[in-house]
């Protein structure tokens, strides 16, 4: 274990545990038949998701404002900038010890996450919407912080944040009884995985802690690849609680020297996993909730065998962006093909796709029709779901087959963001 500036010591983590006790629930560590059985381990589901916010942000949230509130530091409130889980986690610590708390989001931030912030806040939280990025919410809310003499809090580069973070790794220890071979953690900034590599650097080095990040908001393992922190230019804020483009300086320090890998799991996946938990499981994750078992098919070798904790980090996950999830699992798992397809404008055009050039089991899921003064071919575009992926290239076959000229979209990241997108 190399020396950082800071490396969050055990006795400190159990500090916090104390702190936050009277309001964190400790949840469950299950052992999760069908994921053992799948990969022939025996696979553990550390229950974040089932968390009193539904994440484990409370931890750090509750225990940086507690420290606060006991070193009479809170007079003025606190103030923090979030999109999400840790703006529910400051909230519900406001509303607990009944202080003022700012929480600023961006004018973008779907409803039901204001609405579930002023649920946990109570009277005790004001939102403020400013800006259309989390970026432009963060900055307004320094600004308040500085001008209001308020105490910022910030979601994952503190040391109170991450020791509180870091309860969620001795829990797993206190939990059980065998020896724990792998920990698969998700990251965003860094937080919750500083902190679970920290406990067990210390209390279990055997232990391999791999860290998960979507593949659009590489940000930690490229700070690693690159050797210092690196702010990305661009990220796909798909999985929202774990999209930054920077992660924070202190957790960058941690985490580069006591993570055994990073990897990074493309976001159709992860809404593969979502389906798959919720169908399979009963278990609702959000998309960062789902990242640490959307990685075990990357060690599927590695971990036959062995005993492996996923930590699933929550599941405030918005019903409206299921079509979405879907959409994308789809398309991941290579069972939705959009098509710009010219039929001859002649009778029975359609009839002839439907009947001669799709199968049985291929399904029509979209279809939009676009007007065009050309006499001799009418576009349309095509949505067409199949029920195997290996029954795309027969599909294309009987396209050309029947002669129907057609441009196929999901190749096409620009032509099927403006057309289906």
């Amino acid at each position: 274990m190399n020396e950082v500036a800071y490396f969050p010591q055990i006795e400190a983590i159990k500090k916090a545990k104390e702190n936050i006790k009277k309001i964190i629930a400790e949840t469950s560590l299950q052992k999760n038949l069908r994921l053992s059985n799948e990969f022939e381990a025996t696979v553990f589901l550390k229950r974040e998701d089932l968390q009193i916010v539904r994440s484990y942000k409370l931890r750090g949230a509750f225990n940086k404002i507690q420290n606060l509130y006991q070193d009479n530091k809170v007079n003025n409130g606190v103030v923090c900038a979030s999109a999400g889980n840790h703006a529910q986690g400051v909230a519900y610590s406001c509303s607990i010890l009944k202080i003022k708390g700012v929480i600023f989001m961006p004018i973008t931030t779907p409803k039901q996450k204001l609405e579930q912030v002023k649920m946990f806040g109570g009277d005790f939280a004001e939102i403020k919407l400013v800006g259309d990025t989390f970026d432009d919410s963060k900055n307004a809310a320094i600004a308040y912080s500085e001008e209001n003499n308020a105490a910022f809090i910030h979601p994952f580069d503190d040391p109170l944040i991450i020791e509180g973070q870091a309860t969620v790794g001795l829990e797993i220890l206190e939990q059980v009884t065998q020896k724990i071979d792998y920990v698969f953690v998700p990251i965003g900034g860094g937080g919750l995985a500083s902190g679970i590599a920290s406990v067990f650097k210390q209390l279990s080095p055997e232990t391999k802690i791999i860290a998960v990040e979507p593949k659009g908001a590489p940000s930690m393992k490229t700070s690693v690849e690159n050797g210092y922190n690196t702010e990305l230019d661009h990220i796909d804020k798909f999985v929202d609680g774990a999209a930054v483009q920077k992660v924070g300086d202190l957790t960058f320090e941690i985490c580069k020297d006591n993570l055994d890998d990073y990897l990074t799991v493309d976001e159709g996946k992860i809404c593969d996993i979502i389906l798959q938990m919720y169908n399979r499981d009963a278990i609702v994750l959000e998309p960062a909730g789902a990242l640490s078992v959307a990685a075990l098919e990357q060690y599927k070798d590695n971990i036959k065998g062995k005993n492996v904790v996923c930590i699933l980090s929550g599941s405030n996950n918005d019903i409206t962006r299921m079509e979405e999830i879907k959409e994308r699992a789809l398309l991941y798992n290579g069972l939705k093909h959009y098509f710009i397809i010219n039929f001859p404008q002649r009778a029975g055009a359609l009839k002839e796709l439907v009947n001669e050039v799709l199968a049985p089991s291929n399904d029509i899921s979209y279809f939009q029709y676009i007007k065009k003064n050309n006499k001799e071919t009418g576009p349309a575009v095509v949505g067409i779901e199949l029920d195997k992926k290996e029954d795309f290239n027969s599909l294309i076959d009987r396209l050309e087959n029947h002669n129907f000229d057609y441009q196929y979209l999901n190749t096409d990241s620009t032509l099927y963001s403006l057309i289906i997108g």
